[in-house]
């Protein structure tokens, strides 16, 4: 998928604000996605990331802002009703069945079985060829990076045409991070990504474009390659020293 340099965004967060019981999480997050492109969320723990994908999808009620997709407002949808326009969300918990098989796993997660949902299984499987070997295992004996893998397919299998990952890389070992980044790179020709990584070797290697998160603000944004030359930012927000 390339990118339109004069596309509209297809997601536009403005001002949002939400609270997790008494606490003001979120205070004024605002940002957009654009066609094409892998979105990356970075900041430190706690500064609100994982709050807003939830906010995106529903989970939690924003106070305050808006939330548009496709230019149609999802801020006061409920969670069901905003994954059927077409936005997948993979949680930090993976969120996996683990009594049931692969198989089961995605059937569970199809909204309606048909000749597109098996077109876009097969690929799926072409990206994730662990997933098609243990296709009648249950998802619980997987290794930590086939069930991120199945964690990230699975909402694939409908028309998706913007996925939330929370932290993918957690718990992984080196080789699974790699496996994994390969994997996203392939998706991300087809489908929209916002991507909320701790880990900042993966975050750009996939990101196009990214948002600081400090304290539940937006407070920095522009192209990954320019984080990752600008020393100052990733020190101040990340805790990030070349030394």
């Amino acid at each position: 998928m390339e990118a339109d340099p004069v596309a509209e965004p297809v997601l536009k967060v403005e001002g949002i604000h939400t609270f997790i019981g008494k606490h003001h999480i979120l205070q004024g997050v605002s940002f957009d996605v654009y066609p094409g492109k892998v979105t990356v969320l970075l900041g430190r723990n706690g500064a609100g990331k994982t709050t807003t994908l939830r906010s995106i999808m529903g989970l939690l009620s924003t106070s305050q802002g808006t939330i548009l997709f496709q230019n149609q407002a999802i801020h006061h949808m409920k969670s069901f009703e905003i994954a059927r326009l077409g936005i997948g969300f993979v949680p930090e918990d993976r969120g996996l069945f683990n009594l049931l098989t692969v198989e089961e796993n995605f059937r569970v997660a199809m909204l309606q079985e048909d000749e597109g949902s098996h077109q876009r299984l097969e690929f799926i499987l072409d990206i994730f060829p662990d997933l098609k070997r243990f296709w009648k295992a249950k998802a619980g004996v997987l290794s930590g990076g086939q069930k991120q893998m199945l964690a990230i397919a699975r909402p694939l299998v409908n028309r998706n045409e913007l996925l939330l990952i929370d932290e993918p890389s957690k718990g992984l070992a080196p080789i699974a991070i790699e496996h994994l980044i390969e994997a996203i790179l392939r998706l991300k020709e087809h489908t929209m990504i916002i991507l909320v990584e701790q880990n900042f070797y993966m975050a750009s290697r996939l990101g196009d474009d990214f948002h600081l998160f400090d304290d539940g603000r937006t407070v920095h944004k522009g192209q990954m390659e320019e984080l990752v030359q600008n020393e100052e930012l990733k020190k101040r927000y990340l805790g990030i020293s070349s030394t």
